[in-house]
């Protein structure tokens, strides 16, 4: 609904310009060039008038002609200062990005300034883990391997390994 009435309004717009235009178009050329009276002239004055006439159109040409030379040479001017541009940026290569490695303490010294002394331990907040000693994993039951064995024969040793499985 919004959009259709901008465009309606739009159009409106639109028309009124170009009406504007006409009009002024009409105004310009009504007192530039006015309308010809030619009759009741003689032929002499007629011969008179077209020369006149023609005097003022040589005159509008050469005009005509020097602003289109002048646009062209401007146009000229504005390709080759483009074609310029475009050159000295290929010429010119950024440079590749390397990374920097900064520590955080020196990150915060350039946020806060050298007045702020903050050192910021990272290592010192992480939870420390105790390491398991592993002497104690190695020293398993050290028994008569025989006895082992004869517990696990039978049918009996067979449904120990079984619910140990499980």
């Amino acid at each position: 609904m919004l959009k259709s009435l901008m465009v309606a309004k739009a159009k409106e717009e639109l028309e009124q310009e170009l009406a504007d235009k006409e009009d002024e178009k009409e105004k310009y050329l009504s007192e530039k060039a006015p309308q010809l009276q030619t009759s009741g002239m003689s032929f002499a004055e007629l011969q008179e008038l077209c020369r006149e006439l023609h005097a003022k159109i040589d005159v509008v040409d050469e005009e005509r002609y020097d602003i289109e030379a002048k646009v062209l040479h401007n146009t000229r001017e504005i390709k080759d200062l483009n074609i310029k541009v475009l050159d000295l940026r290929g010429k010119f290569k950024r440079p590749t990005l390397r990374r920097v490695r900064v520590s955080a303490d020196a990150i915060l010294r350039s946020l806060l300034g050298s007045k702020h002394k903050v050192s910021m331990d990272l290592r010192a907040n992480l939870k420390s883990v105790k390491k398991e000693d592993t002497e104690k994993e190695k020293t398993v039951e050290v028994s008569d391997w025989r006895k082992n064995v004869e517990a696990m024969s039978g049918m009996e040793g067979r449904k120990k390994m079984f619910d140990a499985a499980q």
